[in-house]
């Protein structure tokens, strides 16, 4: 059963539109958002979050939309770009303290729990932290108020091949919680590596939205990798 469902979301800008866009986030998958640059991925992920406000279209979460239960919703999702600006002289346990207290839900033996996971130091400062480490604290705190959903844009970008590969080792940590990871990129290999269900779009529109093994018997040519698949598609070059 789907904990998320995005039905026909319509935005339009002057030089861009977003044109009914469809489809279902699941618990305890990975799902990997792809498209090049300007095909609309964060435009989505901001009206997923009430953060842009679409034309048209309905966006549920836990069977209650979105446009009704905000506030609600929003204490059971966590929300992280590839980058997090803090106070940079601030201890990690100083910002938790402020943070935390912005939550009703929030709880401490899963902030424990993830804090280890994570292996962060609650005495280092934000001008300590790697980029990677920014990230994670991130995650951490929107998973110590019980996020059941995490919705991330280009959560990798910028992070070192390493950092990469953990992170993408930390979802499926997350995954095997229970909890529904939804990432937006443009490295394809990200994908190929974690990912359980791929949603393809492309100039506004989505194109696919499907299990990974059945997107790539769709649409991948034999012995063709899925990244190999993504740049012949967005050449126009069909499935022929």
């Amino acid at each position: 059963m789907a904990i998320v469902s995005i039905q026909k979301l319509n935005k339009t800008y002057p030089a861009f539109k977003l044109r009914d866009v469809s489809f279902e986030i699941e618990a305890g998958r990975i799902t990997g958002f792809i498209g090049r640059n300007g095909a609309g991925k964060t435009t989505t992920i901001k009206s997923m979050l009430n953060l842009v406000h679409p034309d048209s279209g309905d966006i549920v979460y836990f069977g209650k939309k979105l446009s009704e239960h905000e506030t609600e919703i929003k204490k059971h999702i966590g929300y992280s770009t590839g980058t997090v600006n803090w106070y940079p002289r601030k201890k990690l346990r100083d910002i938790i303290d402020i943070v935390k207290e912005c939550y009703d839900t929030w709880d401490e033996a899963a902030y424990r729990k993830y804090l280890g996971l994570f292996a962060l130091d609650e005495n280092k400062t934000a001008l300590e932290l790697s980029e990677g480490m920014k990230v994670k604290c991130n995650l951490l705190i929107a998973l110590s108020h019980n996020a059941e959903v995490l919705i991330l844009d280009e959560p990798t970008s910028g992070l070192d091949p390493f950092s990469r590969d953990e992170l993408l080792e930390l979802f499926k940590e997350l995954k095997r919680d229970g909890v529904a990871v939804f990432f937006s990129t443009h490295i394809i290999s990200d994908i190929e590596k974690c990912a359980d269900d791929i949603v393809y779009i492309s100039k506004g529109e989505i194109v696919a939205a499907a299990p990974k093994a059945e997107f790539s018997a769709r649409f991948s040519h034999e012995g063709e990798s899925l990244e190999e698949t993504f740049l012949r598609m967005e050449r126009g070059e069909g499935n022929d």
